[in-house]
Formats: C-alpha cells, sequence, structure tokens
C-alpha cells in the first residue's frame, strides 16, 4: 500500500536508496537529508515493511523532480516502482505542477510511464545543485526524461 511517509520510515528510506547508491545508481542519502525532506517523500508499505520509497520534489513554479525512487530487489517487477511514480506524479498534479521529470539510468521504465527523453540542457540551473554531490559530476551519464502534465 503506498501512503506518504512518516519519520519512524526514516532508517528503511535511506536503507533502500543507499542500497541503490552503493551500485552507483543514484545519490546517497544522509539521515538528515531525508528527515530534512520527509514530506516530499511516499512509500510502499508491506507486512509491516517499507518495500518501496519515491520522492516528489519541487524544482520551480511549474516544475517538480521524481527522485529517490528505489524498490526493494524482493519486489521487482511487481508494479511497485510504477504505482510510486504514478502517486507521485497525482500529487503533483493537485499541486497544480505542469511538468515532471527524473534523471535516470532507466529511461525505458521512464518513457513506459509516458515521460520522453530531453536535452539537460533545458532543465533550470537550480536543480544541478544536488548534482555536485555526485562522484560523476561534471560528466553525469543520466537521461533527463519529462512529462508534460494536465
Amino acid at each position: 500500500m503506498i501512503r506518504q511517509a512518516v519519520m519512524t520510515d526514516v532508517k528503511a528510506i535511506q536503507k533502500l536508496v543507499n542500497s541503490y547508491a552503493k551500485q552507483g545508481e543514484m545519490l546517497q542519502l544522509s539521515l538528515n537529508e531525508i528527515y530534512e525532506k520527509i514530506f516530499e517523500f511516499a512509500v510502499w508499505e508491506e507486512e509491516g515493511f517499507i518495500r518501496g520509497c519515491c520522492a516528489l520534489h519541487p524544482a520551480w513554479e511549474d516544475l517538480a523532480e521524481i527522485r529517490s525512487l528505489a524498490v526493494d530487489n524482493t519486489f521487482h517487477k511487481k508494479g511497485v516502482g510504477k504505482k510510486l511514480v504514478e502517486y507521485c506524479i497525482n500529487r503533483a498534479t493537485e499541486f497544480g505542477i505542469k511538468n515532471i521529470f527524473a534523471l535516470t539510468y532507466k529511461p525505458e521504465f521512464f518513457k513506459k510511464l509516458g515521460f520522453d527523453e530531453i536535452s539537460k540542457d533545458l532543465l533550470p540551473k537550480k536543480i544541478w545543485s544536488d548534482c555536485l554531490k555526485c562522484p560523476m559530476f561534471p560528466d553525469c551519464d543520466e537521461i533527463a526524461m519529462m512529462k508534460r502534465l494536465q
């Protein structure tokens, strides 16, 4: 079941996200970073355990980012990631956000959800503040994907 994250979810979110960060698939998050952004996170909870998470991060007046999408390996190919992204898209629509983007190594996943590949140069410079922490910066090889919302 999907729900908004609460403070007691922070350590489980960190464990999920950082398991992907160790593989070089996303940025590592400290407990402090997650506590500060807990209101951005949605989680998939099953049998009392957090099995997936995803954050919706406002980037500008009409733009938000899908980030920190992580699903427990035992729940891959069960639609958890898709449902988490769709949940965040619905929240973005409620907030009046017109465009949503993701920086990803899995463009085919986002393409199935209606995202199109774009040049990273089309994104506002403001979003690059998190990139400064990345070991790949400035040679980022993630793919920018964008979806226009109704």
